[in-house]
């Protein structure tokens, strides 16, 4: 229920306490005002690019920043003082704390926007889906925006190392929302569950396993981590295809496929918490570790997929 209720308390409760403090506060000074405007700002900024939205609306983010500007406006007007710098010892304190606050809040905003760019030049890849507009879940070159990162130090984590860079997508309905429900228990309830996956490349299928069953969320399998899966030779790099529906998965190990081939259709096998599209790009593996090649960036028609960016891109003919 963590996965539930962080978000709801994070990116919803959290920045309408904010606002509401915002807009009924009586700042000592102009600067007082100025430290606190910004200091909000700087919050909603930071959830509405790193934060995940997922049970809660993408456009949520939105409103609160339209909210943003009567709040401030309202405790403009509430300035109590004239003078440029606090004169009272307590207002001096507020300051101070504010700009603490301002610094810290600034830094970390530094690396979610530094993480919205490749480390390094990414892969081209097709789109891997027919239509319909997704959410990335996990992309990114910041543990921040991409929880896949953390694979990438360690000895723990060689044998997988390969998705260091990986992406995970869902799909939004109309509403802009993932699912019908908060967080239902059946794979089906969500909009991405049994989306045809298209080949996003051209190359040899090395490996396609179809048996694991689909779970019911929030309940993932920890043993087999990509869960029903294909995996592709694509060149320059190998290609993973995960979570995918048992029984979907359309192609067999040495099977020459093409751009837009159909693979199978997203479920909700492995390590999942929900149905989603898991994708990476890496180095060739060994036979032992096949997902232990140096992980690769991906990009999209020309576009890097980082956490919340919605993507609706045209198939790539055949």
């Amino acid at each position: 229920m963590l996965v539930v209720w962080l978000p709801i308390v994070l990116q919803a409760l959290l920045p309408l306490a904010l606002l509401g403090a915002l807009s009924l506060a009586r700042p000592a000074t102009r600067l007082s005002w100025l430290l606190s405007v910004a200091l909000v700002a700087l919050y909603l900024l930071f959830v509405a690019l790193a934060g995940i939205w997922l049970v809660l609306p993408w456009y949520l983010a939105a409103i609160h920043a339209l909210l943003l500007v009567p709040a401030a406006i309202l405790s403009h007007r509430r300035i109590r003082g004239e003078a440029a710098w606090p004169t009272r010892r307590c207002a001096r304190v507020g300051v101070g704390v504010r700009l603490v606050a301002l610094v810290l809040l600034a830094v970390v905003l530094g690396h979610v926007l530094a993480g919205r760019r490749p480390p390094v030049e990414p892969v081209s890849l097709a789109w891997p889906f027919e239509q319909g507009t997704y959410l990335v879940a996990n992309g990114g070159a910041d543990e921040l925006l991409n929880a896949h990162l953390k694979t990438l130090a360690g000895p723990r984590f060689r044998p997988f190392r390969g998705q260091s860079y990986g992406v995970d997508f869902v799909a939004l309905n109309d509403w802009g929302l993932r699912a019908r429900g908060i967080a239902p228990r059946d794979p089906a309830a969500y909009v991405i569950f049994g989306a045809k996956v298209l080949a996003p490349c051209a190359g040899v299928v090395l490996g396609a396993v179809d048996g694991f069953r689909d779970l019911a969320p929030p309940n993932p399998d920890r043993e087999h981590l990509a869960g029903n899966h294909v995996l592709l030779d694509c060149g320059p790099v190998w290609v993973l295809l995960g979570h995918l529906r048992r029984g979907s998965v359309a192609v067999r190990a040495g099977e020459r496929v093409q751009i837009g081939q159909p693979m199978g259709r997203v479920g909700n096998t492995g390590n999942t918490s929900e149905p989603h599209l898991h994708i990476h790009a890496q180095r060739a593996g060994s036979a032992d570790a096949p997902l232990s090649g140096e992980p690769v960036p991906i990009a999209f028609q020309g576009r890097y997929p980082v956490r919340n960016a919605r993507m609706h891109l045209e198939v790539t003919p055949q």
